[in-house]
């Protein structure tokens, strides 16, 4: 539970909203179909209410659902605490300069990232986002982009800058654990400078005690991580989300059998990689070929 609801981010209020939404749901015995018919409203405005997903929590439909579920004075008093906070305040990335450099797909992930307790990332190709440095940053965007104009290359690394400031937040402490394949250390993006800072900047992080790395070598062969790169977010104690990008999109995935899938793959994965501490010496190796 959120103790300072009017310093938290809308995303951490909408996030805290839909768990106690969803609590007080189950405590009163109904299923999300019987309450869509009393509210009268349809199954997935129910369920964007429950997992966060609205950008403004509407006070009407708060107070409504409080009496369906007959919640104490005080929990209303809380719950439209966190209504207000949606509709007074912006997440960063919702902000002029930065939403047009931001795609809707995106966005899920940004609120994901903003309001998660730990954060599980497997990269095969890239150094993570978290812990990547500006012109590393530039490097990637200037080829993946190529017609993309100078300025809308800069807004672009400014929204993968600004990112990183969640590894700084004191609401919600971030703790931090990538898996990386060797081939992002041996990969050289940019120049050989522009390399070698980069595997630097990650030795730095990789020592904080926020921040776990460890690197897949090459002679363990076959692994988990074979399929493609993803994130696992866990949100409080309990709840865990998948996020898988892709060339065409991105897509979110809340089943338990299918983050389960990807739970057990994370842990295979940081059995097979190294420890950290001799990941941090592959890394500090790394930055000699550069």
């Amino acid at each position: 539970m959120i103790t300072d609801v009017e310093s938290a981010t809308p995303a951490l209020c909408r996030l805290q909203l839909g768990r106690e939404l969803r609590k007080l749901r189950h405590e009163a015995g109904l299923t999300s179909t019987q309450v869509v018919r009393t509210l009268l409203c349809s199954p997935s405005k129910l369920t964007r209410l429950e997992t966060g997903d609205n950008l403004v929590v509407e006070a009407v439909d708060v107070m409504a659902l409080c009496e369906i579920y007959k919640a104490t004075p005080e929990q209303r008093s809380l719950l439209m605490g966190y209504a207000a906070v949606t509709k007074t305040k912006k997440d960063w990335w919702q902000s002029p300069e930065y939403r047009p450099a931001i795609a809707p797909t995106f966005k899920a992930y940004l609120g994901l990232e903003a309001t998660a307790s730990a954060l599980h990332k497997y990269e095969g190709e890239f150094v993570p986002g978290l812990l990547q440095t500006e012109e590393y940053v530039r490097a990637i965007y200037q080829r993946e982009h190529e017609r993309l104009s100078a300025d809308e290359i800069d807004r672009l690394v400014e929204v993968r800058m600004t990112r990183q400031e969640v590894l700084d937040r004191s609401s919600v402490p971030l703790k931090f654990a990538a898996v990386i394949n060797e081939a992002v250390l041996r990969r050289q993006v940019g120049s050989p400078a522009v390399m070698r800072a980069q595997i630097e900047h990650l030795a730095d992080v990789a020592e904080r005690p926020s921040v776990r790395v460890q690197v897949v070598p090459f002679k363990a062969g076959v692994h988990p991580g074979m399929n493609g790169a993803f994130t696992l977010f866990r949100l409080g104690d309990a709840e865990s989300i998948v996020y898988l990008e892709y060339l065409g999109g991105a897509s979110v995935m809340r089943k338990r059998a299918d983050v389960g899938l990807y739970e057990e793959a994370f842990n295979d994965l940081q059995i097979l990689a190294v420890g950290p501490q001799e990941s941090l010496g592959m890394i500090r190796e790394a930055i000699k070929e550069h």
